[in-house]
């Protein structure tokens, strides 16, 4: 078992037999929609972990186990066969089976789904028989079943029913604000950015493990009142704590702070195919951000060991890639980030024609990642000691996503957490060419593009042999650093706060299960 994740994972003990419950908590982003194949993204997935349920889960320290797929097997190289659990009963009372498992893949693979990107290797999906589903693969994929633990399964007589087959990623449709899945809770209230309220499902598969009979989530954008509602009482709850309250937070004896390191890295990205910059005083001038010594001066201006210690209060950990030390394909050979040199990164400056610096808009969100708008700030202080001068443009999650797909940004601040625990994940999604037929691409909002990384994606997905597979994955993470094709900084620390007779598991990707909880 993988020590950081057993050491994130904070044990809890069963409350079977315990008094009923309600429970409280906060977070400062609202889940951008309740249908679980319209939006890839942590507040939506997680949340929706607690509704609908894939082929297969994440345990409390990261393991895959099943969930509506009791196991699994490799049909030879050619892809992978599921035998579905039986008796398993949505939250309306209608009954799983095969046929809903291949109508949630041809949905989630719909052009309009956002985590199409999760299949790109799968070339048929059918069911045997109604317990029985295969998958099959363009090529060996022997992380399959790891990839789709976010794979959430639908009913399809009541999504054909309330008319939403296709998701809902910018509009809206049913599945929008109403759920029926097959997990362990059931949305019972639905207010958009205000309150979500979820009720036990009496029929569940699984066994529950908690004593909550009312869970009430509401969004708190302010970091000072989630903290002033926790310490009152009033919430049980709040994710994250702000950096600044933890040791006040540690220090009452009606609270406790859980600290552990997420697997999410913090970066910046840039505008890689723009002609023109789109924003500040040099809109409609060339894009300087096409040429990779600008974007290596960027990445030498940034002080991320500063940001960690003071923005961050130490609580994070610098970094070089796209995913941390703890995960599978991690380059231990690059693990030392760009020196932080101003003189550097003038050079590099004057060495691509811009001695003399420019203006460029920066987007990033205020409420999504811990400390978010005020570590853009800091580098736009960084930035404008090179003569790079950023204006900031900070805004709430709910409409920074929009802003991205439109590819109104010339940078911007993205925070990526593979739900595939495995360094294959954010090149499928982050880096590898745009490809919506095979989906792929579809979190490049810069398009970043390279023909190497391009052909060694496949190759990196059936690879068999680890050794081998390594050195590709090698080969890529020089590539990104070559060409600064982002700009890691740090994987994010997890710092959740609960009242002191609250029982909770905190998952190194944090996501908050809920019938790991309970109040005593």
């Amino acid at each position: 078992m993988n020590k950081i994740f057993a050491a994130t994972a904070i044990a809890i003990i069963s409350a079977q037999g315990a008094a009923a419950e309600t429970f409280k908590w906060a977070g400062t982003t609202d889940p951008q929609t309740m249908d679980p194949h319209a939006v890839n993204s942590a507040p939506v997935l997680g949340f929706l972990n607690n509704v609908y349920e894939g082929l297969v889960r994440r345990d409390q320290n990261m393991q895959v186990e099943g969930a509506l797929a009791e196991r699994w097997e490799a049909i030879g190289s050619d892809g992978w066969r599921f035998f579905l659990r039986q008796g398993v009963t949505y939250h309306d009372g209608s009954a799983f089976n095969a046929e809903d498992v291949v109508y949630s893949y041809e949905r989630a693979t719909r052009p309009e789904s956002d985590v199409a990107s999760w299949f790109s290797t799968i070339s048929e999906v059918k069911a045997v028989d109604d317990y029985t589903v295969d998958f099959y693969t363009t090529a060996p994929n022997p992380i399959f079943p790891d990839t789709i633990a976010n794979f959430m399964i639908m009913d399809k007589g009541w999504t054909e029913a309330n008319n939403s087959a296709i998701p809902a990623k910018e509009e809206e449709n049913h599945a929008t604000r109403n759920t029926n899945g097959t997990g362990a809770f059931k949305v019972v209230e639905r207010q958009t950015d205000l309150l979500t309220v979820l009720e036990p499902f009496d029929g569940w598969w699984d066994d529950a493990t908690h004593n909550i009979t009312r869970a009430e989530f509401t969004p708190i954008k302010n970091p000072a009142t989630a903290v002033a509602a926790l310490l009152s009482g009033e919430v049980d709850m709040i994710n994250p704590v702000p950096t600044q309250d933890v040791a006040r937070l540690s220090s009452s004896p009606d609270v406790k702070v859980q600290i552990g390191i997420e697997a999410r890295v913090i970066m910046f990205g840039f505008a890689h195919q723009a002609d023109a910059l789109k924003y500040s005083a040099d809109a409609g001038k060339p894009n300087p951000f096409k040429d990779v010594r600008v974007r290596q001066a960027v990445n030498h201006a940034i002080n991320v060991d500063a940001i960690v210690q003071t923005i961050m209060r130490g609580s994070a950990e610098p970094i070089s890639q796209l995913v941390s030390s703890t995960m599978r394909g991690y380059s231990k050979d690059l693990a030392a980030r760009p020196e932080y040199n101003l003189d550097k990164a003038r050079a590099l400056l004057a060495e691509a024609g811009y001695a003399d610096g420019f203006s460029f808009g920066l987007k990033c969100p205020n409420n999504r990642y811990i400390n978010d708008e005020a570590v853009c700030q800091a580098a736009v202080g960084m930035l404008a000691q090179i003569g790079l001068n950023a204006e900031l443009d900070a805004m709430p999650v709910s409409n920074y996503w929009p802003e991205l797909r439109a590819d109104n940004f010339d940078m911007y601040m993205l925070g990526w957490s593979p739900g595939s625990f495995d360094a294959e994940h954010p090149i499928r999604f982050l880096v590898t060419t745009p490809n919506p037929e095979k989906k792929l691409g579809s979190w490049n909002f810069g398009d970043f593009s390279n023909a190497r990384v391009d052909e060694l994606l496949p190759m990196i997905q059936s690879e068999v042999d680890d050794s081998k597979r390594q050195a590709m994955l090698d080969e890529v993470a020089k590539i990104l650093q070559d060409e600064a094709g982002y700009v890691p900084m740090y994987v994010q620390a997890l710092l959740w706060g609960a009242r002191s007779n609250v029982d909770v598991v905190q998952r190194a990707d944090n996501f908050f299960i809920l019938r790991w909880a309970s109040v005593n």
